[in-house]
């Protein structure tokens, strides 16, 4: 296993004061799976107590104490960080994740501090001065299984946080759950158990569902299958709505939305933040589905959908988080995701392109859409070439509209300089100025003034 020089030269140091340092959790798993390693945590054995490591890693850089009870330091060596501690075993004495009893101890065996994590391919650990990986749980042959197995059940059910990281896992890996692991889930889900959870703990899951699963279908349809979605009523009320067959022979809303997902991973544009904005506007596009489909003419309708799911976004995404500014990004990609296709087929004027800029941003957008358009079975789908996205990225491009709408040529103190007070004249002329520079009749200052002149 590939580790920092940094950490060797820690490890030969302990070894020679009789301690030795092994490497836990991810790191270990992700040596496994071919994945570069960013982050270690180091468990060290054989110190009598955490003041002694302390003592050790000072030697090396600046060292913080995360939490005595916890038994945490992080060395800061040349920009990176490294997580020590000691050995430690948790006992459930409340609710919540700070409602543990944590005791310990430099000389508990491996075996007996690894018993406390989740699921046994984050069990594993790698002893540096032996060069010996120790997988007290069987955790490799879990992995060459692609399966994710608990290892205790005692302790996988004093946080509940881990069924949400089972299913990140199991979409981000491939891998299937264990039937037992699996039914441990749904035993802890019909109790109540994920009702304790804060909303930021699950957040963070979602997230790494959402950006580092190829397919993150995989992990709803099993939240889906555990009983999850109870919590989710938004997408779970997708299930079951029909479409019309021409546009989504794929199926429901809910297989649909399952699709755009998967598409939009293939989108992803590296920016994280952008990214799980993006995420989710395609999860939640479809959420105004439910309360509008109905039958008309013999045809399956949702008018008005766009719109409708306002609302339903706004309901699910304050479950995840309390950041308004970015539930507001989301929601606008929401209401106005058929515009690309819509006015691509209408083949809509410069200016109808510049007011929908004044809406939402148009690169987004046409994301979104794109996902929207992929995910289904259509022959237009499965070739692949979203020509309207393609139409109105052009369009915006040539009126400098991609990223943000046109800035009002007209400005308060344009009407100050023409000898107008503020008042609420202001405002209604302001607008009827940029409504005309929307509609291209407005180009230049002079010609907004000329306007302003006409509406005193």
């Amino acid at each position: 296993m590939k580790i920092p020089k940094i950490l060797q030269t820690i490890s030969k140091t302990l070894a020679s004061k009789g301690a030795k340092a092994i490497i836990v959790g991810g790191s270990v798993r992700d040596h496994f799976l071919g994945i570069a390693a960013k982050d270690f945590d180091i468990e060290v054995y054989g110190l009598e107590n955490i003041e002694a490591l302390e003592e050790i890693l000072k030697n090396f850089g600046r060292v913080e104490l995360v939490g005595k009870s916890f038994g945490v330091l992080k060395l800061f060596y040349q920009g990176e960080v490294y997580d020590f501690a000691f050995p430690r075993t948790e006992k459930k004495i409340a609710k919540g994740h700070k409602g543990f009893s944590i005791m310990i101890d430099g000389n508990y065996p491996y075996e007996q501090a690894a018993r406390r994590r989740d699921f046994t391919i984050n069990a594993m650990g790698y002893e540096i001065e032996e060069k010996r990986f120790l997988d007290p749980f069987g955790g490799r042959k879990d992995m060459q299984a692609k399966v994710l197995r608990h290892i205790d059940e005692k302790t996988f059910v004093e946080d509940p946080l881990r069924i949400y990281r089972g299913v990140q896992f199991c979409a981000r890996f491939g891998y299937r759950m264990a039937e037992e692991t699996k039914a441990l889930c749904t035993i802890m889900i019909e109790e109540g158990a994920l009702e304790e959870l804060a909303k930021e703990r699950v957040y963070e899951e979602f997230k790494k569902l959402l950006l580092k699963a190829d397919r993150p279908s995989k992990g709803f349809e099993l939240m889906r299958e555990l009983g999850v979605l109870q919590y989710f009523p938004e997408l779970e009320a997708l299930i079951g709505v029909e479409q019309d067959k021409q546009w989504h022979p794929e199926g429901d809303v809910w297989v649909h939305t399952m699709m755009v997902i998967d598409a939009m991973a293939t989108l992803r544009t590296g920016d994280e933040k952008r990214d799980l904005m993006l995420m989710y506007a395609a999860l939640c596009h479809d959420f105004g589905k439910p309360g509008t489909t109905e039958f008309i003419d013999g045809r399956i309708r949702s008018r008005g959908h766009e719109k409708a799911g306002i609302e339903p976004t706004v309901s699910f995404m304050a479950r995840l988080t309390n950041e308004q500014d970015f539930i507001d990004q989301i929601t606008p990609l929401v209401a106005h995701h058929l515009k690309p296709s819509q006015l691509f087929a209408d083949n809509s004027s410069k200016a109808a392109v510049r007011r929908l800029s004044t809406k939402a941003n148009i690169e987004n957008l046409v994301i979104v859409a794109k996902a929207d358009f992929l995910g289904r079975t259509t022959k237009d789908a499965q070739e692949g070439e979203f020509k309207a996205g393609e139409w109105l990225l052009e369009m915006a491009k040539s009126l400098d509209v991609t990223h943000a709408a046109p800035k009002p040529l007209l400005q308060g103190r344009d009407l100050i300089a023409l000898g107008m007070r503020p008042s609420a004249r202001f405002k209604e002329i302001l607008d009827a100025v940029y409504a005309k520079q929307l509609d291209g009749e407005v180009g230049s200052l002079e010609e907004a003034i000329a306007v302003a002149k006409s509406l005193q």
